[in-house]
């Protein structure tokens, strides 16, 4: 067992079978881990960085079968916020500590390229030293070059699954793997930081399409990656279907450290979602960023990407004192900095 922990330690990948025995069982679960948090706390110390979520709007073009927010659930209630809103955000999360702020959003078409750059100009003029993350899905390679000429420097697109078969199964048929990883190559050419990332346990899934991701994402060579359990939502085609394993979840993300030892990977809202210590465990297992909502309360609840999502408590901004309680009761600090990649 160990020597299997060693292996992906030392080479920081294995072959297809190595992979699906590492993560077949909870056989290698105890050293991974242990490994995992060994080697962040190598690179980063206990340092966990704080990133400021807003989610600026719940309308979204796409229809993708695993999401609440797709175009075609007429239950949601849908919010936009205005830039004002988005800067007062910004000025909240400031006051808080936070030297990253993340716009994340659904493909909304009201967004144009002119109002996301002006937006992105405005809170790079207010705020010269914070990170500019932009999460709002697949764009033009002229798009993604305004926006970064506008001052946004990082940009997390996840490309869900790697596999064309199992992709066509989770998404409509206007959408195409293809272009979700040609936007990442577009993003990574012109020089952002680039997250990417994928659901465990989304419909359909196997533990191969599984080691597919890892090994796209050892092409791709990311930033930040960011993973988390699929959960379902009542209000898609997919609601039958069982969420996906917290535990597979925490033993990819201690995976992923060893693969990407130089990563920022978060701990995702999804974890503590679906276990009240996923949070904690994630970060054990060697995530080293958490993301709490900067969003104004009265959204919160409305950017419901899956059932039962967490919107009051440790995951918002405002309670960072109760976050940095239980980020140090796992044996980490959170730290106030903009957190880029080690090299």
């Amino acid at each position: 067992m160990t020597n299997l922990v060693e292996k992906l330690k030392t080479n920081r990948t294995l072959s297809h079978q190595e992979f699906y025995e590492l993560l077949s069982s909870d056989a290698f679960d105890s050293s991974l881990i242990k490994s995992a948090d060994e080697i962040r706390r190598k690179i980063y110390g206990d340092d966990v960085y704080i990133r400021g979520l807003i989610e600026f709007t719940n309308y979204c073009k796409n229809n993708c079968y695993y999401c609440g927010i797709r175009c075609a659930n007429a239950n949601t209630k849908r919010y936009r916020l205005s830039k004002d809103e988005i800067l007062d955000c910004c000025r909240e999360g400031y006051e808080l500590g936070f030297r990253t702020f993340v716009m994340q959003g659904g493909e909304d078409p009201y967004f144009t390229d002119e109002r996301i750059c002006d937006i992105v100009s405005s809170i790079r003029k207010e705020f010269p030293d914070c990170a500019i993350t932009l999460s709002i899905g697949e764009k033009s390679y002229d798009s993604y070059l305004d926006y970064f000429k506008a001052g946004a420097n990082r940009y997390l697109l996840r490309h869900e699954t790697a596999n064309d078969t199992l992709y066509n199964k989770l998404h409509p048929e206007t959408m195409h793997l293809e272009t979700r990883k040609q936007c990442l190559y577009d993003l990574k050419k012109i020089g952002y930081q680039v997250g990417s990332g994928f659901m465990v346990g989304a419909p359909f899934q196997t533990l191969d399409n599984i080691i597919e991701d890892l090994f796209f994402l050892s092409e791709l060579q990311p930033d930040m990656i960011g993973i988390g359990p699929y959960i379902t939502h009542k209000e898609t085609p997919f609601a039958i279907y069982q969420s996906g394993s917290v535990e597979l979840t925490v033993r990819l993300v201690a995976v992923l450290r060893h693969m990407f030892p130089y990563a920022l990977i978060p701990s995702t809202t999804a974890l503590g979602t679906l276990h009240p210590e996923g949070r904690e465990m994630g970060l054990r297992a060697g995530a080293n960023v958490v993301m709490p909502n900067l969003s104004p309360q009265k959204c919160r609840k409305l950017y419901d990407l899956y059932d039962n999502k967490i919107s009051t408590g440790e995951e918002a901004a405002q309670s960072r004192a109760l976050l940095e309680k239980r980020v140090e009761a796992a044996g980490y600090r959170v730290v106030t900095a903009i957190g880029n990649v080690k090299r």
